[in-house]
């Protein structure tokens, strides 16, 4: 593990998710290369993570299937995936509706952060992190294209039911600060394995 925000995490986990992200493999070159065909404006520190382990929701590294949370959000201990490059270019194939096609029948019932331009395709904002849940219940975004005032390369969290886009960060490293400065706090899950 190269970066300082692996290794802090590593004193957070249990010993089995600490010898997985130990075990795993980073990103290659050509995985880095495909990426930023895509995204061009992908943020140095996410690339960084990727180099490091890539990716963590049931992503094969080597002989080993790994499985850790390794990420949070403003929801507190409420813990994500990191996802491979490989997923984060699926997914960048699959979701090309925008926020308001999606939602242009209840819009009144979602909740869209002024900073987010709800008429840009979702698959335009690189999807870095599912929940625990699947991604069914909150996914994490880069926004590359923002509304006015708001800022390019701005983190935003989706959470389902009451369906919401929340700007949580301005910038990729001021989102992993945030967890930094917050202990890390959504590694509570595992604290009854420490027990």
């Amino acid at each position: 593990m190269r970066t300082t925000y692996f290794k802090n995490l590593l004193q957070h986990l249990p010993e089995e998710e600490q010898q997985q992200l130990q075990q795993a493999n980073g990103a290659t070159d050509a995985h880095i290369e495909s990426l930023l065909e895509i995204f061009p404006l992908c943020p140095q520190s996410l690339l960084e993570l990727l180099r490091d382990v890539n990716g963590t929701y049931y992503c094969r590294h080597g002989q080993e299937t790994i499985c850790a949370l390794v990420l949070g959000s403003d929801l507190g201990d409420y813990p994500y995936y990191l996802k491979s490059v490989e997923q984060i270019v699926a997914d960048y194939h699959d979701k090309r509706e925008t926020i308001y096609e999606r939602y242009q029948d209840f819009l009144d019932y979602v909740e869209v952060n002024d900073k987010i331009n709800m008429h840009v395709p979702i698959n335009e904002r690189l999807c870095f992190a599912d929940c625990m849940n699947n991604g069914g219940t909150s996914s994490l975004y880069i926004d590359f294209s923002p509304k006015e005032g708001g800022q390019v390369g701005q983190v935003v969290r989706y959470v389902h039911d009451p369906d919401s886009f929340e700007v949580i960060a301005a910038s990729f490293e001021d989102y992993l600060q945030q967890l930094v400065e917050g202990g890390y706090e959504f590694t509570a899950i595992y604290e009854e394995e420490f027990e």
